[in-house]
């Protein structure tokens, strides 16, 4: 068995094999999806596949939508070439349940899958941008994808390309996506809801700012007609919702790529891309899925709250975002991402036997983070971290690294850590410094940027686009070496664009500098004061 259409006409070879086959007529869905596209979703990445694919797959089957996704890729087109164009837009996604349970599925909801990169590619998709039909835009690109400014806050270097160059020269994945916008602007100022799905705080303003950056500045410049930036201020023209999105999926895994095979699935070969991407023609993911957004939808959107998605308004969304990135699930994964990697962990499941690192994010989650996160009323925090730390992350079936988690996370760290910190800083009635386990990762953050784990062994930190601006700023610190580290640490320690605050106005500064002097101490420490720290606070 192998993921080609021809392939799929023998239903009963699959379904002996456990393997369940889409129940709509594939060639009717992508010629009405070529007639009038609804959904244009960019970002082609695992995530994508497992989720909203499989959502927009479930509408089909049920006979509730006729159209499928067109996706699209602006930052890594060997995916397409790799996993999309060879397997007909066709996925096979594995369920991974908590009790060893296993669902096979071929997600067969991908009408097209286009490259940004390709001239030809990008005509098809300013074509699906002036067409009446398209309802949404959605984004699972990653927190970095919305970026177009550089420290300091000036423009990248290709997104000042793209201002100066106008629209029909875009090359830069924002830029693109403004010129698209244009091309829909031009066809009659068609409304759209643009839906970042990404994995962020208020991930449709950072949307948002990167288009409307575009917009204005194409504006100033005479490079757009006048009317583009006022369309993209308009909510009745042009919607940016805000999303909150769950599901872990990670890389794909050797040990589902074995149970494949030995069930007759043989087009299991992974691969890695030149931009450090895991790819392979399935996807394995976790049962356990949320996706809330709000709902302002100008062109109106897919029945997706028939298949668990929840539309609520804005205040609602941001207050389920915060519960679940802030508190209840992100933290604690950053958490152990930062200790697995310095411990020897290669699978978060793993980590969750270790008595200390229970304790740990059990420390982070309810002690820490409970006090100050705010019901959403949809979802109950206390139910949502119970289920994160009793079932999800001891998953012995899910094949999570601490390796994939601790990509990016200087990034992550101002919004995981950041705003709770904000709140317990804001709140009197709270005391800071009583907190121990956040800092206590923090500093343990600090310590695994050296790349030494607690062996005194040398491992490949995980890509961090502040990687080597943070490797300079520490200033060549070694294992067993002595304190204080005040001058080598305070500009970290004090910079809010990487914690969220200044940690030494909050009070945390000299704490946090305290747990990295006992870190650092020598081969054993990071286990000696993980172990002191969560028995103190047991």
């Amino acid at each position: 068995m192998v993921l080609k259409n021809k392939d799929l006409v023998d239903r009963a070879v699959w379904e002996k094999a456990g393997i369940a086959l889409p129940r709509f007529n594939r060639e009717s869905m992508i010629t009405a999806t070529q007639a009038a596209p609804t959904w244009v979703h960019f970002g082609a990445g695992n995530i994508f596949r497992a989720f909203p694919a499989v959502l927009q797959q479930s509408l089909l089957d049920e006979g509730l939508v006729k159209t499928g996704i067109i996706v699209a890729e602006g930052y890594d087109g060997e995916i397409i070439d790799r996993v999309f164009l060879p397997c007909d837009n066709l996925t096979l996604a594995v369920t991974l349940k908590a009790d060893g349970g296993i669902e096979k599925k071929v997600v067969a909801s991908v009408a097209n899958a286009l490259r940004l990169d390709k001239a030809e590619d990008f005509d098809q998709l300013k074509d699906i941008f002036r067409k009446v039909s398209l309802q949404m835009a959605s984004f699972t690109i990653t927190e970095k994808g919305y970026v177009i400014t550089v420290s300091g806050g000036g423009l990248s270097p290709a997104a000042a390309a793209d201002m100066e160059a106008g629209p029909d020269s875009a090359k830069s994945y924002m830029g693109q996506i403004s010129a698209l916008c244009y091309q829909r602007y031009l066809a009659g100022a068609l409304p759209l809801a643009l839906v970042s799905m990404d994995n962020c705080s208020h991930n449709g303003d950072k949307l948002f700012a990167a288009i409307d950056s575009f917009a204005q500045g194409w504006t100033e410049r005479g490079l757009v007609d006048k009317g583009f930036a006022d369309y993209i201020r308009d909510p009745k023209k042009v919607s940016f919702p805000w999303s909150m999105i769950d599901k872990i999926t990670p890389r794909p895994d050797e040990g589902i790529k074995t149970m494949l095979e030995e069930a007759g699935f043989t087009d299991t070969q992974g691969s890695v891309t030149a931009k450090n991407t895991y790819v392979a023609p399935f996807v394995n993911a976790e049962e356990t899925q949320y996706l809330v957004i709000e709902d302002a939808f100008p062109a109106g959107r897919p029945p997706l709250e028939k298949v668990g998605v929840l539309f609520a308004d804005r205040e609602t969304v941001d207050k389920v975002e915060k519960m679940k990135v802030c508190t209840c699930l992100n933290p604690l994964h950053t958490a152990l991402a930062v200790f697995g990697c310095l411990l020897g962990y290669t699978k978060i499941s793993e980590e969750m036997q270790d008595e200390d690192l229970r304790k740990l994010v059990e420390l982070i989650g309810y002690r820490e983070g409970l006090p100050v996160v705010v019901d959403p009323g949809i979802l109950s925090p206390r139910d949502f971290i119970d289920q994160v730390i009793r079932r999800r992350f001891p998953n012995p079936y899910m094949p999570d690294t601490p390796q994939r988690i601790a990509s990016d996370t200087s990034l992550k760290i101002p919004i995981r850590f950041g705003e709770t910190l904000k709140a317990y800083h804001k709140n009197s009635a709270l005391e800071i410094m009583q907190l121990e386990g956040i800092p206590l990762v923090l500093a343990a953050w600090l310590r695994y940027l050296l790349a030494i784990d607690d062996k005194g062994n040398a491992f490949t930190v995980s890509p961090d686009p502040q990687y080597e601006i943070l490797s300079r700023r520490l200033g060549g610190l070694r294992l067993g070496q002595k304190g204080p580290f005040h001058q080598t640490l305070e500009s970290v320690l004090s910079d809010p664009a990487i914690f969220g605050l200044n940690l030494y106005d909050a009070g945390l500064g000299e704490k946090t500098e305290g747990y990295f002097a006992e870190l650092i101490a020598g081969p054993g420490a990071v286990r000696a004061v993980l172990k002191r720290v969560t028995g103190q606070n047991t």
